[in-house]
C-alpha cells in the first residue's frame, strides 16, 4: 500500500476514533511532522504516519491504557502510574502496531517517545516530539514563534529549548517529571543557549 494511501486510511480510522478537536491536532503534527522532514532530510512518509498515529490512544481513559500495558507486559513507571498524560505514548505504540499495522522500527520508536523525549533521539523521534508541541493548532506559548522557526532552522536548538521550557514549567507547577524527560534534558541542553 502506497503511503497515501495508508495516511487516507489512518485519517478516515481516527477521525471516527478521536473527538474533533484531537484529530484536528492529530492532522495539525502529521502535516508539521512532513514539513519538517523536508527540510531536514528525513523520509516524509514516516513522519506522515507517526504524527498520524502519535496520540491514538488518546481516546482511551487512563484505566484502559493501564490496562492494555498490563495485559501486553508493557513496563509502566510510577510516574506514568500517576500522570494520565504520559501513558499513552507507550499505548499508541501498541495500538499503531497491533491496530494499525505499522511496523516500521523507526516510525513506532517516534510515537512512543513523543511526550517525553529521550536521550539520543532519532532524527524522525526529534521531529514527531517538536511537531506534537509547535503544530498550528497549539495553544502559542511564550517564545513560540522562535520554537517554530528553531523547528526549522536548528532541530537539536529547538528541541533544547522545548526540554529546558517543560522542565522548567513542570517544576513551577509541581508537578512531577518523567525520568525520561529529564534524561532528554540533560543529553540536549547543550545546545540550548
Amino acid at each position: 500500500m502506497r503511503t497515501i494511501e495508508i495516511s487516507q486510511k489512518l485519517r478516515k480510522e481516527l477521525q471516527k476514533e478521536l473527538k474533533p478537536d484531537r484529530f484536528d491536532h492529530t492532522l495539525g503534527v502529521a502535516y508539521t511532522a512532513a514539513n519538517m522532514a523536508f527540510v531536514h532530510g528525513a523520509d516524509v512518509e514516516k513522519a506522515l504516519i507517526a504524527g498520524m498515529l502519535h496520540d491514538c490512544a488518546k481516546c482511551m481513559s487512563h484505566d484502559e491504557q493501564i490496562k492494555v500495558c498490563e495485559k501486553n507486559k508493557i513496563d509502566i513507571s510510577d510516574v506514568e502510574r500517576r500522570n494520565h498524560s504520559l501513558l499513552h505514548a507507550k499505548v499508541g505504540m501498541y495500538l499503531a502496531r497491533t491496530k494499525y499495522d505499522i511496523y516500521d522500527t523507526e516510525v513506532l520508536n517516534a510515537i512512543r517517545w513523543h511526550t517525553t523525549g529521550r536521550e539520543d533521539m532519532s532524527l524522525l523521534e526529534k521531529i514527531v516530539y517538536i511537531a506534537d508541541f509547535i503544530e498550528p493548532n497549539r495553544k502559542p506559548l511564550e517564545g513560540m514563534d522562535v520554537i517554530r522557526k528553531e523547528a526549522f532552522t536548528d532541530i537539536d536548538k529547538c528541541l533544547a529549548h522545548i526540554l529546558h521550557d517543560s522542565v522548567i514549567y513542570l517544576k513551577t507547577i509541581g508537578k512531577e517529571c518523567d525520568e525520561a524527560t529529564m534524561d532528554a534534558y540533560e543529553y540536549y541542553k547543550k545546545f540550548y543557549t
